[in-house]
């Protein structure tokens, strides 16, 4: 096993305390947006093997079958398909969406086959990957996610006394869900032009007057994104709040924007965003639309399940799997051993992971890297993330 050393990436939307609070730093004065645990090859954790730290990615590639187990290279591939964040939002992240496999896979060879370069800011598919992803709140966290009900969108359009808002609402109010959903988005997209200063402006009002945490929602956006026209998807989208240990799962096609707050977050490893606004990026409107998907079922903010000392969270891929365990001191050691790679991430609290004799004691924000098959335990008080595939199969 490995203690990792992990990389903060500084993005603008990222909280400067809530990072250095959980791991007991002082704050550098500078955003720290999120912090990767994994293999990904834009900022791969390292490892000490040998003389030197080494990125997890080289040491997986060098022997994929020691590092992941047989099942996992077989269902992936020779690379960990997961990466593990600490992802820390102090202002609103850009609205977007993830594409499903088949999509991917067709719009990176069809991107390739234009000889859009990789790193082109106008390429949407930077690899052939879906990207599922799970967010566990760590404190109060506030999020948008997937379509309100159009009748209840149209109700908040209506209230903010837009005039020129008045089409989009008849839209949504009389045409069916999936249809009335797919034109006004598309719309607001390419807005016409005074449309959105007029929304900001309704915006602003609406939130002075109302004691409706959405709607202050809302108005964040705006001012954090002035003259954004992602301020427009935003108000279609649902607004949630997650307490401490309540989960979002993530899928293809579903728009969504993280607002502020600390979590665990555990997604596919794949680079495959598309933006629908809040950000300075590349948005591709016509891809977009064929992506997102255009429903709006009910909110489902997850808890874990038990499963004996371990509390499972659930989603429906097998790209990852993520769980909790939470730790009382002078309980036996749980042993974690599995038939795939993990990552284990203290959240709170402290805890020792031991293997073959050696014993990693690890705080809130560290991590421990344990290779499938490497017998290993887990002991001490607080709460410790485990993040692995769907394939794997406990030993003990």
């Amino acid at each position: 096993m490995d203690l990792l050393l992990n990389t903060v990436q500084p993005y603008d939307w990222g909280s400067r305390t809530l990072l250095p609070e959980l791991m007991g730093l002082p704050p550098t004065g500078a955003p720290q947006a999120e912090l990767w645990m994994g293999a990904h090859p834009a900022a791969p954790s390292l490892v000490s093997r040998g003389d030197a730290p080494v990125p997890l990615d080289r040491v997986v590639s060098g022997d994929p079958e020691g590092e992941l187990g047989a099942v996992t290279v077989r269902r992936f591939g020779p690379r960990l398909p997961f990466l593990l964040k600490l992802l820390a939002a102090a202002a609103p992240l850009s609205v977007q969406v993830h594409p499903d496999l088949a999509q991917a896979q067709a719009g990176f060879a069809r991107e390739n086959a234009l000889g859009v370069p990789l790193d082109a800011p106008h390429r949407t598919y930077r690899d052939d990957q879906h990207k599922p992803e799970m967010i566990v709140a760590l404190t109060p966290f506030q999020g948008l996610c997937g379509f309100r009900n159009p009748a209840d969108t149209a109700g908040l359009l209506d209230s903010l006394k837009v005039p020129a808002l008045r089409p989009y609402v008849e839209t949504l109010r009389l045409v069916p869900e999936r249809q009335a959903l797919a034109e006004v988005f598309r719309a607001f997209l390419r807005p016409p032009a005074g449309l959105l200063d007029a929304v900001a402006r309704g915006v602003a009002a609406a939130a002075a007057g109302a004691a409706e945490a959405r709607i202050a929602a809302y108005d964040r956006v705006a001012r954090a994104h002035p003259g954004d026209p992602g301020l427009l998807s935003a108000l279609m989208l649902r607004y949630v709040e997650l307490g401490p240990g309540e989960a979002l799962f993530l899928g293809a096609g579903v728009p969504h924007a993280y607002l502020s707050g600390l979590g665990v977050e555990i997604m596919a490893s794949s680079d495959n965003v598309l933006r629908c606004g809040l950000t300075s990026k590349h948005v591709d409107a016509d891809e977009l639309v064929r992506v997102v998907r255009f429903d709006a079922p009910p909110a489902r903010v997850l808890t874990p399940r038990e499963e004996g000392a371990e509390e499972v969270y659930p989603a429906p891929v097998d790209d990852f799997r993520l769980s909790r365990y939470l730790l009382r001191a002078g309980e036996p050691r749980r042993r974690v051993t599995l038939d795939a790679p993990q990552i284990l991430l203290c959240a709170g609290g402290t805890a020792t992971v031991s293997s073959a004799g050696e014993r990693l004691g690890i705080g809130p924000g560290r991590a421990v890297y344990v290779p499938a098959g490497a017998e290993a335990g887990l002991e001490g008080a607080g709460a410790v993330f485990r993040a692995t595939t769907g394939t794997a199969e406990l030993l003990g």
